[in-house]
């Protein structure tokens, strides 16, 4: 063999060696599979209901669990420990999974049960009551009623009004929740009111008997507007008169 042919030999050995080196690379990079940037999500616990907490109830560890929540949506009205909730007292009905938030549950120290349903601006006010009174033992805690007033005169006359209208019933015999729904006879009955409701109911109970009338829970009272209208006078001259609004 030549020395031009081993020479022609080496360089085909290199030209096909390039080619192979550049079609394996090609396919190499075809089955290259990309890249997916993964977003990191932080997450912290929240506590949520375990089951269904009632109204009044005073939080136990048996009505709690935690849950994993994006950072993004946790708020510090929230609680990240079950220790945080225990002894609180739900001021509303809490649902099962429902996050509970600081605003839903009373202070320590607030006192009693009773005491962490009422809103801040309202009264409870305890009235006596007989099996008529409570509406024949169908009054139940939460309860809407109207408070009607009877004041006698005579034997014969006597005259009834209503006093105070859709009131909240907080407890009857000192029993603010109950999971029965017959009727019980009771002696008492604790209503939400304004302090200014209160006046009013307390002031119908000095001077007659009061009538509790249970309402439906779906019923709107239907509200009454007042129109402001301004005084006038008629001013009358001879044989002719005019209107005129008299200014306060």
């Amino acid at each position: 063999m030549s020395r031009s042919q081993i020479i022609l030999l080496i360089l085909l050995s290199a030209v096909f060696g390039l080619g192979a080196v550049f079609f394996a690379k090609q396919w190499m990079d075809s089955q290259t599979t990309p890249t997916t940037e993964v977003e990191v999500v932080e997450r912290l616990p929240v506590v949520v209901a375990a089951l269904e907490i009632p109204s009044g109830t005073v939080i136990e560890e048996q009505h709690l669990s935690t849950r994993l929540l994006e950072k993004a949506w946790t708020t510090d009205k929230q609680f990240t420990t079950p220790e945080s909730v225990l002894g609180k007292v739900a001021s509303t009905t809490i649902f099962p999974d429902e996050i509970l938030l600081d605003q839903r549950l009373s202070i320590p120290g607030e006192g009693a049960t009773l005491a962490a349903l009422i809103p801040a601006d309202k009264r409870a006010v305890t009235i006596r009551v007989n099996d008529v009174i409570g509406v024949g033992g169908f009054l139940l805690p939460g309860n809407k009623v109207d408070v009607l007033s009877t004041v006698k005169y005579n034997q014969t006359s006597a005259n009834t009004l209503t006093v105070l209208k859709d009131i909240r019933v907080l407890a009857v015999d000192q029993t603010a929740r109950t999971k029965d729904n017959k009727p019980i006879i009771v002696r008492a009955v604790t209503l939400e009111v304004t302090p200014k409701e209160a006046e009013k109911l307390l002031t119908a109970k000095s001077k007659g008997d009061i009538q509790l009338a249970l309402r439906n829970p779906h019923s709107v009272e239907e509200k009454v507007v007042r129109r402001y209208v301004q005084p006038s006078v008629t001013i009358i001259k001879g044989t002719s008169s005019s209107n005129v609004r008299v200014r306060e």
